[in-house]
C-alpha cells in the first residue's frame, strides 16, 4: 500500500505545493500533519523518489508564511482570535506559556516554539497580539525555525529511507521513532529545566497573604 502511494506521489505535479500547503496551514490548525508530512517526503528522497532539497524549500517557506500569517492575524484580531483558535483550558494554558515565553525570550522563543506543535500557534498568535517588531524580531525568529525545522525533519525522514531504500515503509518507521526518540528527549529536558522554576513560583504564591496558611 504504502508502495503505492510513494510511487503515485513522487510522479505528481502537486507533491512539493501539498508539502507547502500542509506546513502554512498547520501554522493556523495544528491538527494538519506538517511533520509527518515532511518526514515521509524525505523517506522517498531517501530512496530516490524525490528531490530533499525541494522539499526543505516548501517546508521551511510553507512553515514561515503560514508563521507570518498567524502573526498578523494576532496583531489584527487579537483576543478574537484566540478564543477561535485556541480553545479551552489547553489553549488559555498554551497563550499564558507563550506570552511569559516572549517577555523573556523574544524572537528565540519563535524560532524554538516551531518545533512544539501545540505551541507555536499560540507563540505566533501571541507574538502579534504583544506588537513584537516584525522585521527586527519576529521575522529573524520565524524565518530560523522554519529553516531549521525543515532542514531537520527531511534529514530525519532521509535516514530511514537510505536505511531501507527498497522497503519505504520500514523506513518510515524507523523516522518516526527517530522523530519520537528525540521529541521525548527534548521534553524531559524542558521538564527538568522547567521543574526548579515552576518550584520557586509555588513558593512566592504561598509566601503571598491570600496564599500563607
Amino acid at each position: 500500500m504504502f508502495d503505492q502511494i510513494a510511487e503515485v506521489v513522487s510522479g505528481a505535479w502537486w507533491t512539493y505545493p501539498l508539502i507547502f500547503a500542509v506546513c502554512f496551514g498547520d501554522s493556523l490548525l495544528p491538527i494538519l500533519p506538517s511533520e509527518t508530512a515532511v518526514i515521509t517526503a524525505g523517506v522517498l528522497a531517501g530512496s530516490g523518489r524525490l528531490n530533499p532539497f525541494e522539499i526543505m524549500a516548501v517546508a521551511g517557506l510553507g512553515a514561515f508564511a503560514g508563521d507570518t500569517t498567524s502573526y498578523l492575524i494576532g496583531r489584527r484580531w487579537g483576543p478574537a482570535a484566540q478564543r477561535r483558535l485556541l480553545r479551552g483550558d489547553k489553549g488559555k494554558k498554551a497563550v499564558g506559556w507563550a506570552r511569559k515565553m516572549i517577555e523573556r525570550r523574544g524572537m528565540l522563543i519563535v524560532a524554538v516554539a516551531r518545533f512544539v506543535p501545540g505551541g507555536r500557534t499560540a507563540t505566533t498568535l501571541t507574538a502579534g497580539m504583544l506588537g513584537m517588531p516584525y522585521q527586527r524580531g519576529f521575522a529573524v525568529g520565524a524565518g530560523l525555525g522554519a529553516a531549521f525545522w525543515a532542514v531537520y525533519n527531511t534529514l530525519i525522514g532521509m535516514v530511514g529511507g537510505q536505511t531501507f531504500e527498497n522497503q519505504p515503509w520500514k523506513g518510515l518507521l524507523l523516522a518516526f521513532g527517530i522523530a519520537l526518540t528525540v521529541s521525548g528527549i527534548i521534553e524531559g529536558v524542558r521538564y527538568l529545566v522547567q521543574r526548579p522554576r515552576r518550584r520557586r513560583d509555588d513558593d512566592a504564591q504561598c509566601d503571598t497573604p491570600t496564599g500563607r496558611k
